[in-house]
């Protein structure tokens, strides 16, 4: 069964947008993968049809069967982290080796590091039935 490790620096999560993301990737397999990347991209979930989009990725060029790597990002300016009533739109960085192998942690990507809740915005919608 393969390993995989994904970890930002210090176990951040939040970060605000612009900011540089820096943190370290591993797998152990039993043999060396073909390819081996990391990446950061943004989901929707709520009413309708999901979206999903790649914003940013690294490749590892020759990876090691057993290997840890570092990579980094400056964070994109957009779209902002947020909840809303009927959608909610989250950022998440991935491992993915030999694209069947995965591991992923959920990251915040908004002014000030918090997800945007969008009744807070506006009340009125918040009261709403």
């Amino acid at each position: 069964m393969p390993e995989l490790r994904l970890e930002t620096h210090e176990d951040q999560t939040h970060f605000q947008p612009g900011q540089m993301l820096h943190g370290m990737a591993g797998w152990e397999l039993e043999e060396p993968p073909t390819n081996a990347e990391v990446r950061l991209s943004w989901y929707t979930e709520g009413k309708g049809d999901q979206d999903v989009r790649v914003v940013l990725t690294h490749p590892y060029e020759a990876p090691a069967a057993v290997d840890a790597q570092l990579f980094e990002f400056t964070l994109p300016a957009e779209p902002y982290s947020f909840s809303g009533t009927l959608i909610t739109l989250r950022w998440a960085l991935e491992l993915i080796v030999d694209g069947k192998h995965s591991k992923r942690v959920d990251l915040v990507i908004a002014p000030e590091g918090r997800e945007i809740d969008l009744a807070e915005l506006d009340p009125a919608a918040a009261s709403a039935p």
